[in-house]
């Protein structure tokens, strides 16, 4: 088996596609498109994002130390891919996309009422990285669309059709290949 070396590169794909809403007081809300996204913590449950500094979105997570992290399904691939690559400068995107915005819990920064899940962070830390600083924040509340709860409690969020970036293309997540710790069961 034959492989080529390359240069250092951003190559740890699939990676989720959630849409990031944020808003200063008496501003319209925006939103923004991240694939530098991800887990960091447990206890407490916290997460990061990675943002340009050039971006519209950038100044208003700095300063109100608030967003939420809306996950995206297949009907809102379209809606995920015009975020990313459209400035809230320009363009209101909850209204060019027909997205509602949803009052939050614990931050002042809307939901997107059409996502199956919005996570709602309080930054608790800005790391300049260098093309992006990371935003590490606790999550605060998470907010879930009973359409995925199923008839016993149990939250079905692979139903949703949850999307996942890979090296410029979205993918609907598809087949289950196991479950944790499917390896080690007897």
């Amino acid at each position: 088996m034959a492989k080529q070396i390359w240069k250092p590169g951003n190559m740890l794909y699939p990676v989720p596609a959630v849409m990031v809403s944020c808003q200063r007081d008496g501003e319209k809300p925006n939103i923004i498109t991240v694939a530098w996204a991800g887990t960091i913590c447990s206890d407490p449950a916290m997460l990061s994002i990675s943002v340009r500094k050039e971006r519209y979105s950038y100044d208003i997570i700095k300063e109100t130390g608030e967003f939420v992290v809306n996950l995206t399904t297949k009907k809102l691939c379209r809606a995920a891919d015009f975020c990313g690559v459209r400035s809230g400068r320009d363009v209101d995107k909850f209204k060019e996309m027909n997205l509602t915005p949803q009052t939050s819990e614990k931050v002042k920064a809307p939901g997107i009422l059409e996502s199956p899940v919005n996570l709602e962070c309080k930054v608790k830390e800005v790391i300049p990285l260098g093309t992006h600083d990371m935003f590490m924040a606790e999550i605060a509340a998470v907010r879930i669309d009973d359409k995925y709860m199923n008839e016993t409690g149990k939250f079905e969020l692979n139903s949703a059709g949850l999307v996942a970036y890979s090296h410029g293309e979205y993918f609907e997540l598809g087949e289950k290949l196991g479950t944790f710790g499917f390896s080690v069961k007897k």
